[in-house]
């Protein structure tokens, strides 16, 4: 096997608890179930946020959804001048036979611009 990294992001409406961690899960099941992710397959999680999200720390949602034994880490982002607001971006390192090209990474709702090259 070899190791993986998919990246991920999703935009929130408010800088509220509830909002940052259900779109946080929603952003991780999908990363997972798209691409059939074992849990104990995942090596860590680096979760970062836009500066004006700090409601709640979004590696809270990955344990909430039973991601207990993986290792997280939040952040924030570079804060650049006109760049998308209420953001969560994760890369998450996993354990594969899948190739890079395989592997499906994932990009909702007001985040789907930053990769329109790959968001069907």
């Amino acid at each position: 096997m070899n190791t993986r990294a998919i990246r991920g992001a999703i935009t929130v409406e408010n800088n509220t608890r509830e909002d940052i961690l259900e779109g946080t899960a929603l952003l991780l099941k999908e990363v997972i179930g798209k691409n059939y992710i074992d849990y104990d397959d995942i090596i860590s999680i680096i979760f970062t946020t836009t500066s004006d999200l700090n409601a709640v720390f979004p590696a809270v949602a990955a344990r909430e959804i039973g991601l207990t034994q993986v290792s997280l880490m939040c952040m924030h982002e570079i804060p650049v001048p006109g760049s998308l607001s209420k953001c969560v971006r994760i890369l998450l390192h996993f354990n594969s036979d899948k190739k890079n090209s395989e592997l499906n990474h994932v990009y909702l709702k007001g985040a789907a611009v930053l990769r329109p090259d790959i968001v069907k």
